[in-house]
């Protein structure tokens, strides 16, 4: 849940921190206090778009900051975290967002700079946010077949993870068909492209390792006069008469009869015993490499040529060596393909036909699921509109088979419903009304709430527009949603504030030409009066005050008979 949520120079909040709790907090205040300010503040920590109008006039950046306790070692925010290398400490994952007023965007989860398409991802499996026109899961039809695989999901969990896996291969083959079925002309120029470049590439005769040893080579060669001399000055200076292993050998000897009579002189004779046989061996070999010393002008000729042609080639095929060969292997085996395309593409249709013949028999299998589960969602969903005060209205899940497969099978899902009665049901995007649809929203999640693994709810004055019976049953929903899941409400409906666990009043002030917001949670006189205020409207009487008790110990026992 979210445990603490920090604002700093965003729109008319100059700085304000507030730490939540479980079940359900309202945030009540008069019009233009910043109530929804609060949640746009919310909706950019968690990804949502943001640009520098959004930062305090005569500020240089807006800082976001959200705490976020996560109790369960199965929620899905683990594995976007792990995904994205962000590791997590004593169950805790903070958001943090600065806007600054140049337009950039500095995005961090536990402290580790990340894109803002990580932070997007993250603060979906943390944050659902939903207000008075963000009912999109619901606009879209699109969206109507995940909703109800969310509700199937354990019995489809298992074959759709087998339909998935061979969906992939199946797509995967398709666009290897693709790849074959090109035109005659096309297919003619490709093979002759890939011979020539074959016959390129087997006449250079590639070998691994040999450019680097004629690269050793030619130094070798272009330095030759240099090596001769040098070397041959050493051998001279070790090997020379009177040069330098006569007088070793003349130490040596001395130094073999100093210790013959002296044990002190026995550990330096064997040093320069041992020295004087090590320089004859180093004499040898130089004298070695000295007599097969030959320059050859067109040996070094060759070595240029072989390198320059090493370079035309990557020019052509690859960096190096080793990607110039792997090219040859694909064009080699891309060319097999070509010259034997119509056995290729004979075996690949069988294919093909193999593996729509298993994913037919899967989608068959996915589909039966959802028509039942389809027939339980139904009546859970009219079972929460008849509380919410649609009693006439009849809701279904309506199926089309697709001529095709795509990734979650041959069903085309959509949600229709019929809100009068004689009505037939259309698509529910076409014929809900606003208040409709928030109703829609509020019954789907009362459904999933306990199983949709999101941390906290937020609904932005979802209940707009209601009142009476209709705006007691939106503030019960509304509760019993926070039972499984936190639940953060701005509303202007006294019923839902009546409901809350937690009641925070939102106040705007104006302090040397400067507008303010604060935030304070208030207590049981407090919460009457806030109470009344908004039942009345304007003029807090004894009768409001008397009315919003009422209403508050309604709520209270509304609330013990739900847990």
């Amino acid at each position: 849940m979210l445990k603490e949520l920090s604002i700093r120079n965003f729109a008319i909040i100059e700085d304000l921190t507030v730490s939540f709790s479980n079940g359900l907090t309202v945030l009540t205040g008069e019009t233009g206090a910043g109530k929804s300010i609060i949640i746009d503040a919310v909706h950019l920590l968690a990804g949502g778009r943001g640009n520098s109008e959004f930062i305090r006039h005569g500020a240089r950046k807006a800082e976001l900051g959200g705490l976020f306790q996560i109790s369960s070692s199965l929620h899905p925010v683990h594995k976007k975290l792990e995904e994205a290398g962000i590791e997590i400490e004593e169950d805790t994952i903070i958001l943090r967002r600065d806007l600054h007023d140049t337009g950039k965007s500095i995005c961090r989860v536990n402290g580790k700079l990340v894109p803002l398409s990580v932070l997007r991802d993250i603060g979906a499996s943390l944050i659902d946010i939903h207000g008075q026109h963000e009912n999109q899961e619901l606009m879209d039809e699109k969206q109507h077949i995940y909703l109800l695989d969310h509700f199937a999901e354990e019995q489809l969990a298992p074959i759709q993870e087998v339909y998935s896996s061979q969906y992939e291969e199946y797509r995967s083959l398709k666009r290897e068909l693709a790849s074959i079925s090109i035109d005659e002309q096309l297919m003619a120029q490709r093979i002759d492209l890939y011979q020539f470049q074959m016959k390129e590439l087997e006449d250079a005769k590639l070998r691994l390792g040999e450019e680097d040893e004629l690269l050793d080579e030619r130094r070798r060669l272009m330095n030759f006069n240099k090596i001769f001399e040098r070397s041959n000055e050493a051998y001279e200076a070790i090997q020379g008469e009177s040069k330098g292993l006569d007088w070793i050998g003349n130490a040596m000897g001395a130094l073999e009869d100093a210790a013959k009579v002296d044990d002190q002189f026995k550990e330096a004779s064997e040093a320069v015993t041992t020295a004087f046989y090590a320089l004859q061996d180093a004499a040898h070999q130089v004298k070695n490499v000295l007599d097969e010393l030959e320059f050859d002008p067109a040996r070094l000729n060759e070595v240029e040529q072989r390198l320059a042609l090493f370079q035309n080639l990557k020019r052509k095929y690859g960096s190096t060596i080793e990607e110039i060969l792997a090219y040859y292997e694909k064009i080699k085996t891309e060319l097999n393909e070509l010259l034997n395309r119509d056995e290729i593409l004979q075996v690949k249709e069988r294919k093909v036909l193999e593996m729509e013949s298993a994913l037919q028999e899967l989608a068959v299998q996915l589909t039966a699921i959802r028509k039942n589960a389809a027939h339980h969602l139904s009546e859970a969903i009219m079972a929460e509109l008849r509380e919410l005060h649609m009693e006439k209205a009849k809701f279904i899940v309506n199926f089309d088979e697709l001529s095709f497969f795509d990734a979650n099978g041959k069903d085309q899902v959509i949600f229709y419903i019929s809100t009068n009665v004689g009505e037939p049901p259309k698509s529910l995007p076409k014929i809900a009304s606003g208040g409709e649809l928030s109703r829609m929203m509020l019954a789907l999640k009362t459904i999933f709430s306990s199983s949709n693994g999101i941390t906290s709810i937020i609904f932005d004055e979802v209940d707009t527009g209601v009142s009476g019976r209709v705006a007691q049953a939106i503030a019960e929903k509304i509760a019993a949603i926070s039972i499984n899941s936190q639940v953060l409400c701005i509303s202007h409906l006294p019923q839902v504030a009546a409901m809350a666990d937690h009641h925070y009043f939102i106040k705007k002030e104006v302090n040397h030409d400067r507008t303010f917001t604060s935030l304070l949670e208030i207590d049981t006189k407090a919460r009457i009066e806030e109470v009344s205020r908004m039942m009345s409207g304007a003029e807090i009487t004894d009768l409001t005050l008397q009315h919003a008790t009422e209403l508050l110990k309604m709520a209270n026992a509304r609330k013990k008979q739900m847990k």
